[in-house]
């Protein structure tokens, strides 16, 4: 039995310590709909904004938020920009515009709960999630879209990861956390989309918390524990995908191994250090 099978039942019985972590990608039929013929674009340039001053790369390869330096005019930047999207027809839009849609709707509310609550050590103790068990925000309904309620939840696990396949979506959403992929100081868009998607991987996956070989082990995130079924459902796909964005020096560490010895994740915030 490989070492991923058991985690799925395990979470739910015990409780989650990360999004859905027992929750299987299931589309959401309403939002599989696009007009592929639509000129419509979404502006971003809000968002974009308030991420290129708040963003602070950090010289242990981490991007910060700068919570604690938010003035009041852009804490309303932020909440008209959402209004922005909550306006928005998504089923309007080309999949392309979409998939950005999504992904930058999915960080500014996390962002924004971030901010309604702060101070905060980490973001699982914004226990305002119904499930029972449930830490965190993610199971919380937050914004209406086209007149439905969804969540963070939705947003990555019926929209996002059922909709696109694309493993390279846990580089793009960021759960304010410093095990996380990096926040990057830009919005996504429809144009900007794979080359943001490679260099998340590719930064990731050559960071120490996303991987790394110590005394011939490897130790992955957390992140390809939980979400194993989208790298392959197995150690060899993590391994395979992790040699695909590994630069040379990951590269020759990885050769030869074949299993994964361990998995951690550091939910501190990531805020900027005081």
């Amino acid at each position: 039995m490989h070492r991923f099978s058991i985690w799925p039942i395990a979470l739910l019985l015990l409780g989650s310590t990360a999004p859905a972590l027992a929750v299987a990608p299931e589309a959401w039929e309403q939002w599989d709909r696009s007009d592929p013929k639509a000129t419509l674009e979404v502006e971003h340039a809000a968002w974009s904004d308030l991420l290129g001053r708040y963003v602070r790369p950090h010289r242990d390869g981490v991007n910060r938020m700068a919570y604690g330096e938010f003035t009041r005019e852009d804490r309303a930047a932020l909440a008209s920009y959402l209004e922005q999207l909550s306006g928005t027809c998504v089923t309007c839009l080309r999949k392309p515009e979409q998939r950005a849609f999504w992904i930058n709707l999915y960080n500014a509310l996390t962002i924004d709960v971030i901010l309604d609550h702060y101070p905060v050590s980490t973001i699982r103790d914004i226990d305002i999630s119904p499930r029972l068990f449930s830490q965190g925000p993610w199971g919380k309904k937050l914004l209406r879209i086209e007149g439905i309620e969804v969540s963070l939840d939705d947003i990555e696990h019926r929209i996002l990861r059922p909709l696109w396949h694309d493993p390279r979506t846990h580089y793009a959403v960021n759960c304010a956390s410093i095990g996380c992929p990096n926040l990057i100081p830009e919005a996504f868009t429809a144009e900007n989309m794979e080359r943001l998607l490679d260099a998340g991987a590719r930064a990731y996956v050559n960071h120490p918390r996303g991987a790394r070989v110590e005394g011939g082990d490897l130790v992955v995130s957390s992140i390809y524990d939980w979400f194993a079924v989208d790298f392959g459902g197995s150690d060899a796909g993590v391994i395979r995908h992790l040699k695909r964005y590994a630069d040379p020096e990951l590269s020759r560490k990885l050769a030869g191994i074949d299993a994964i010895d361990g998995d951690d994740y550091d939910w501190s915030l990531n805020d900027v250090p005081r």
